[in-house]
């Protein structure tokens, strides 16, 4: 099973419409994908359909230990299942506060967790807290978004320290292993010129994903009618370009396994 967390610190920046979307493109190909909406706006709970009534029916019941995961988890289509966010997720930095151990609880409940999928994606909140540090720890990668500007990429570096400081002291298996590039303009000289500092930052590590996700308003339109966008519109250049995303992803996981293969031999 491959976990990941799709964050930056920045709202904005196509955060929640690439957990939705990519998720919705594996499932589509196949793929068991679980996806937890972990930020109190509840946007990728909405976007899929799915609201939560009260708390009791989020994943806030399960960080505070009253619910399992499989309890508040809801099928939403075929091999895709969501467990939704809820407004009241926002105090649990508070009736976390003094819980020991706190960063770890959502890591405990994956491993809990009775039905195993292929895919498990996490939507963080645009903050660092205890929540996005829940995340951070429960999974094994992070996928960051970002939008072909300058101050996006001079952040990018705060980002990538987070990461480091979390594989330090919380997760030592924990590593950014993409970064996507969302809302672009390939006419624009800004945009080219960003992302080809991106792409010699990370070159050695090969961490910018090729596909670029272009502006399409579509992709914007799709969340208010409860859609992933292959749902609302699935010959848009959002839908091409995220499926184009998805099997770079898996393209890269297969690659993993092969070099796994190799050092085993």
């Amino acid at each position: 099973m491959r976990s990941i967390a799709i964050m930056n610190l920045k709202g904005g920046v196509g955060k929640t419409t690439t957990t939705v979307n990519v998720s919705a493109a594996l499932a589509a190909s196949g793929l068991r994908v679980c996806l937890l909406d972990l930020d109190p706006q509840a946007h990728a709970s909405v976007h899929l359909g799915v609201e939560a009534a009260s708390k009791s029916d989020s994943i806030y019941e399960v960080l505070v230990g009253r619910k399992e995961l499989r309890e508040v988890r809801h099928q939403v289509e075929e091999n895709l299942w969501v467990v939704p966010a809820h407004l009241e997720l926002a105090l649990a930095e508070m009736h976390l506060a003094g819980v020991p151990g706190r960063e770890m609880i959502l890591r405990d409940k994956l491993i809990a967790d009775d039905i195993k999928f292929d895919y498990v994606f996490i939507d963080c909140p645009p903050a660092l807290g205890v929540l996005t540090l829940n995340a951070l720890t429960a999974v094994g990668e992070v996928f960051i978004p970002l939008l072909p500007q300058y101050l996006p990429l001079q952040g990018l570096s705060a980002q990538i320290e987070t990461i480091e400081l979390v594989t330090k002291r919380l997760n030592n298996s924990l590593k950014l292993s993409g970064v996507i590039v969302c809302m672009h303009d390939g006419q624009t000289k800004l945009a080219t010129e960003v992302v080809q500092d991106v792409d010699t930052f990370f070159r050695q590590e090969r961490i910018l994903f090729q596909t670029k996700i272009r502006r399409n308003i579509r992709l914007a339109e799709a969340p208010s009618h409860g859609m992933s966008i292959f749902r609302y519109d699935p010959n848009s250049n959002g839908a091409e370009d995220y499926r184009r995303l998805a099997d770079e992803i898996i393209e890269q996981g297969e690659g993993r396994k092969t070099a796994g293969e190799k050092r085993a031999a």
